[in-house]
Formats: C-alpha cells, sequence, structure tokens
C-alpha cells in the first residue's frame, strides 16, 4: 500500500466513524425511549468502534513505516543515477574495437563462459581481440577492488600537441588503459594472496611486490612494473612509450624509481 492509497482508506475510516458517532448518538436516545432493547445494539456499535480503532491505529503505524522508508529510497535513487552516469561515461569513452566485441558477444550469448576463480566470485570473461587472462581484485578491508579503468575522451586526445599525440588513436590509448588496469589487477592479488595459494614460481615476485607496495609512493594504490609490460596493446617500442608519455601528460598514471624498478601508479584524472 503506497501513501496515497492509505491516505483514501484513512479518509474512508474517519468518514464511516463520524457515521458510527451519529448512529450512537440517535441509539443514546432510542434507549431512552425502548430501555429493554438498547443494550445490545450499544454492544454492538461498541464492538465496531473497536475495530474502527484497530483499523486507523494499523493505517497510521503503516503511513510511518512509508514516511521512514522515504529518506532510504532516495537515497538509493540518488545512487542508482550516479552509478548511471558512470556507465554512460564508461560507455562514451569506451574503444570502438571493444564495443564492436561487446555488440558480437550479445549476439551469439553461448559464447560467454565463467572461468571460477578460488581468490574470489566467479569473473566473466567474453571475448576480446586483447588476450586476458584471469586475474583476481585487489582485497582489502572494504571487500574487492577492481583497478580503475579511466578512459581518455577524443576531446582530450586533441588538446595534446601534434608531436606528443603523433599516430595516437584514442582506440590505441584506451586499449593500454584496459591493459595496465589488467596488469595492476595481477599485482594486486599477488600482493594480497596468501602463500599457500601462490605457485611456487610467483612467490619471489609476489615478495617483491609486496615491498615495493608499503613505500610511500605507492601504498594504498593500484600499481604495474615497467617489467609487466608486454602487450599485446601495450608494448615497450616507440608506440608504447608515446602513450605512457600521453597518459602521464593527462594525469592517469604516475612514475617513480623504486630500487631498479620504474614503477606506474593509477591514478585518477583531475
Amino acid at each position: 500500500m503506497d501513501l496515497k492509497q492509505a491516505g483514501s482508506s484513512l479518509d474512508a475510516l474517519v468518514s464511516s466513524f463520524h457515521t458510527r458517532i451519529v448512529e450512537l448518538q440517535e441509539l443514546v436516545i432510542a434507549r431512552n425511549m425502548y430501555p429493554s432493547t438498547s443494550m445490545p445494539d450499544l454492544s454492538a456499535v461498541d464492538v465496531t468502534l473497536k475495530t474502527m480503532e484497530s483499523q486507523i491505529q494499523a493505517i497510521k503505524d503503516r503511513l510511518q513505516e512509508e514516511r521512514n522508508a522515504i529518506p532510504k529510497a532516495k537515497k538509493l535513487i540518488d545512487l542508482s543515477q550516479r552509478q548511471q552516469r558512470k556507465l554512460q561515461h564508461m560507455l562514451a569513452h569506451m574503444p570502438p574495437s571493444m564495443l564492436k566485441n561487446q555488440s558480437r558477444s550479445d549476439q551469439n550469448p553461448s559464447s560467454r563462459h565463467l572461468v571460477p576463480d578460488d581468490s574470489g566470485p566467479d569473473i566473466l570473461h567474453e571475448p576480446c581481440h586483447l588476450k586476458e587472462e584471469p586475474v583476481a581484485l585487489l582485497k582489502g578491508k572494504k571487500g574487492t577492488s577492481p583497478a580503475p579503468r579511466w578512459y581518455i575522451s577524443a576531446k582530450e586526445l586533441d588538446s595534446l600537441s601534434s608531436y606528443m599525440r603523433g599516430r595516437l588513436t584514442l582506440d590505441k590509448v584506451n586499449i593500454a588503459i584496459n591493459e595496465i588496469a589488467m596488469y595492476a589487477e595481477a599485482n594486486s592479488h599477488l600482493v594480497s594472496c596468501p602463500k599457500k595459494k601462490l605457485a611456487e614460481d610467483t612467490w619471489e615476485k609476489a615478495l617483491e611486490l609486496r615491498d615495493i607496495a608499503t613505500t610511500e609512493a605507492v601504498k594504498g594504490k593500484h600499481f604495474f612494473l615497467e617489467t609487466d609490460i608486454k602487450g599485446p596493446g601495450l608494448k615497450l617500442d616507440n608506440t608504447g612509450k608515446a602513450i605512457l608519455t600521453v597518459l602521464r601528460h593527462l594525469g592517469r598514471i604516475l612514475e617513480a624509481r623504486i630500487g631498479h624498478h620504474r614503477v606506474f601508479t593509477l591514478s585518477k584524472p583531475h
């Protein structure tokens, strides 16, 4: 029952209550005129009035519950609208090639498959021209946290000088952003995963990454190493170096030298 319906029901009960009051007045008069028959009629009116009072109280309680739920509903609507705006922004800046793959996947639902992961819930993998490896999400005190993918817009790319932009396209840069996020998620997995769940050949790297993760420049952030860059979307060639320069300039990554490693942290654009 919504507020409008509850209000209508309450009005109807109040009207009925007034009618019963009039009847009660008539019965009081009748009691004086016919004392022998007045008591049963008054008892029936008493039962009816108590029933109505109970119904009115139930409606008032329900109305109060609805009033208390309104702030929560407004908050939920606000959060839903924020999430919708984020998804629209992501869709607007998603590389065209990824959109094409998504379209093909929608037309062929059987191509989707679930890959179980011991470190978290099942992750839905869809076919893509990028070779994706299943990686776990970063686990922290507040639960899982995937590496952010702050794609660039065409306006941002066009704002760069021609010598910095070179032959880079929006598609190439955003594919690289997706790829470095995957590197960061893989490193987060190694940092947070217990030793018993890691293969022997990855434990040494996990220890090294954990030392890096505790440094002031990296602590609490998603990061990847220069040695993680192996393609296919981002390589340590001239194009790859140009993409890294663009991402630094646009505030998507920050660079630091830690030990003998060149470390990149993912940064939220301002």
